[in-house]
């Protein structure tokens, strides 16, 4: 099973810790916020716009190394425009390893 790192974050950083810190505080910051917004726009049946959030958070999936969490989050961001959520479930498991280890 595919678990959250820092790799991609340290790549690009070249080293730079300072780089690293700011980067993390950033994810930290953001992505509860994103998820709650996503849940609001899912919970409403605002598919076109719980899309959209699911397309923000694909880029902090990424940046912390779910390559499978990130094809299967551009999977269920196609599908909500066409309003399918049966990777709803699947998508929020991938959510709540990220709350656990931002934690």
């Amino acid at each position: 099973m595919e678990t959250p790192n820092l790799n991609y974050i340290k790549e690009i950083s070249g080293g730079d810790l300072d780089f690293e810190a700011s980067i993390l505080e950033v994810l930290k910051k953001e992505f509860p916020i994103d998820c709650l917004i996503f849940e609001e726009n899912f919970n409403k049946k605002s598919y076109e716009e719980a899309s959209n959030n699911v397309h923000k958070i694909k880029h902090k999936i990424s940046m912390l190394g779910l390559n499978e969490g990130l094809q299967l989050a551009s999977k269920f961001e196609n599908d909500l425009k066409k309003c399918e959520v049966k990777l709803y479930e699947k998508f929020v498991e991938i959510l709540k390893k990220i709350h656990v280890y931002l934690g």
